[in-house]
């Protein structure tokens, strides 16, 4: 584990390195029509048709530019790739950035400026961007990813399963205002007695403990504070939040344990905390299932969002085209049809009317309380300068908490032993 920390950290130095000494030219751009590549992380065939036929779109009209191909690099392993590739000389054109690698990437001079180029698009409406969208990923008054999806964490339910373990289900306890963690753990709980699996935190896999933020939020802990100078793992509220999870994992069995791979979208668990993104893969559920919430916590409702940044490599030979299709990509009316999978930061586009046309398997009061209400009270994931190595120092600190007899206040208190030297000032 540490080596997979020290692998990350270094591949991202080596970028920072890369960038801050390789000059302010471009590379000549070749004669004739030439590619562009896009790196993503998602490999979903829904997703991928849709990029191809905008590609399509504007090639139309772009005889310069040859094949664009969108490069699909495994979730789990996809910063490091990036920025393995950057530091290597084989950087794409255009890159997804994720939430917790933003202020690497900004702040390196890694990625090109777009608001002039943006601002000068024809009908690009830059304007209808919402500040809250747009905040992580500028500096200095500069914007360098266009924050294509948007997206707040909620809960789908499998009603079928609620229903048979004799449970009221989530959308009943929000309409008795009692739609709370100690009730969701409750129904997970008797769930899992019924022999299914209660709630599954998807992707968290007991390794990437950002998503968990998706849960200690309900208590308002933070993983460090707004500055980034202060741990907050060992706080009072992340105390009480991770010493509640660790009961609903290992006394309640409302959360499936370490080792345990459990598919809700396969009808195997009661519920799992996602994002709207994945609601595709319920077209063809054979269960009764709902879009809710995050469960209130102590200090009542909030919501966390994720955040992926389009950036266009500053150092590609062909960077100007690259600003320019990443414009295409993310016009109104592009914007619009990427709404079915990943919300809009455009003001305009965040209405049940907008997302419903883009989101037919969601209901427009499922689209209001989670993404529209969500959007406008959520903080985002955690993310921080040196994002590669801290995760990974937090992440084996963890480790000794997903074992019942955890000591969690010793546990947390050493995650920040360790980090706050990294992150302090």
């Amino acid at each position: 584990m540490k080596t997979t920390g020290t692998l990350a950290a270094l591949a991202m130095a080596a970028l920072l390195t890369v960038t801050a000494c390789g000059g302010g030219g471009q590379t000549p751009a070749a004669q004739g029509p030439q590619p562009l590549r896009m790196t993503i992380w998602t490999s979903n065939e829904a997703h991928l048709k849709l990029f191809n036929e905008i590609a399509a779109e504007y090639k139309k009209t772009h005889p310069d530019v040859g094949t664009i191909t969108f490069d699909s690099i495994p979730f789990e392993s996809y910063t490091t790739t990036l920025t393995t590739q950057i530091a290597g000389g084989k950087a794409p054109d255009l890159a997804w950035v994720l939430e917790n690698s933003a202020p690497d990437f900004v702040s390196s001079g890694a990625l090109a400026p777009l608001k002039g180029a943006l601002g000068k698009e024809q009908g690009y409406e830059l304007s209808d961007l919402t500040p809250a969208a747009t905040k992580l990923w500028e500096q200095d008054g500069e914007l360098y990813a266009y924050p294509f999806s948007t997206s707040p964490f909620g809960i789908f339910v499998n009603d079928d399963l609620v229903k048979k373990a004799g449970q009221k289900t989530p959308r009943e306890l929000i309409e008795a205002g009692e739609w709370t963690w100690d009730n969701a753990v409750k129904m997970g709980a008797a769930v899992a007695k019924d022999g299914k699996a209660g709630l599954v935190v998807r992707d968290f896999d007991y390794k990437n403990w950002d998503n968990l933020a998706s849960v200690w939020g309900g208590w308002g802990a933070r993983a460090w504070s707004e500055d980034g100078k202060t741990c907050g793992f060992n706080s009072p509220e992340m105390l009480q939040a991770m010493t509640f999870l660790h009961k609903a994992i290992f006394v309640d069995k409302a959360l499936p344990g370490p080792g345990t791979t459990v598919d809700f979208f396969a009808g195997d668990a009661a519920m799992t905390i996602t994002q709207i993104s994945r609601a595709s893969l319920l077209a063809e559920a054979k269960f009764g299932w709902d879009l809710v919430p995050l469960p209130a916590g102590p200090t009542g409702d909030y919501a966390v969002i994720g955040q992926a940044g389009l950036g266009a490599l500053k150092k590609s030979p062909n960077a100007a085209q690259a600003i320019d299709f990443l414009a295409f990509f993310t016009n109104p009316a592009n914007s619009a049809k990427l709404a079915a999978y990943f919300p809009p930061p455009r003001a305009s586009q965040l209405t049940t009317e907008t997302l419903a046309k883009s989101n037919p398997l969601l209901k427009p009061e499922q689209l209001k309380e989670v993404v529209i209400d969500g959007i406008a009270k959520a903080v985002v994931k955690p993310s921080h300068i040196g994002q590669a190595e801290l995760s990974q120092t937090v992440r084996a600190e963890l480790d000794p908490l997903w074992k019942a007899d955890a000591d969690v206040k010793a546990v947390l208190d050493g995650v920040c032993a360790k980090i706050q030297p990294m992150i302090g000032a």
